[in-house]
């Protein structure tokens, strides 16, 4: 479960934003999750209230934005979206000569903090 560790190293950056910026407390955090990044998101929720307890980020509401899976079809010449990211072929010409655009990874899109 890399869940975990995602939101280990998230908290920590989150902190360190919310320090450097005077914050009494984190009230909410807008995450971005891409559809190659492998990141299951009800796992991702329970071990983010995990992480959070006894810190600046303890009960605040994360919100989860999940990227679709998007790849160049080099046959067609457009993009195209997957609708599973186990699904490697091209949904028009059913061609496995795909680029992912979408991204694999997890970003901090805002966090919003509490300085009273």
């Amino acid at each position: 479960m890399h869940e975990l560790t995602l939101c280990q190293r998230a908290l920590e950056i989150v902190e360190q934003q919310a320090t450097a910026n005077g914050a009494k407390r984190v009230t909410g955090i807008w995450l971005k999750i891409g559809a190659f990044s492998c990141v299951e998101s009800s796992a991702l929720r329970f071990c983010f209230d995990l992480v959070c307890r006894g810190t600046l980020a303890e009960g605040c509401k994360l919100h989860l934005e999940e990227q679709q899976a998007e790849c160049w079809c080099e046959r067609c010449q457009q993009y195209v979206h997957l609708l599973s990211q186990h699904v490697r072929r091209c949904p028009l010409c059913q061609s496995d000569a795909l680029h992912i655009v979408a991204d694999d990874g997890m970003q901090i899109q805002r966090i919003e903090i509490d300085q009273e």
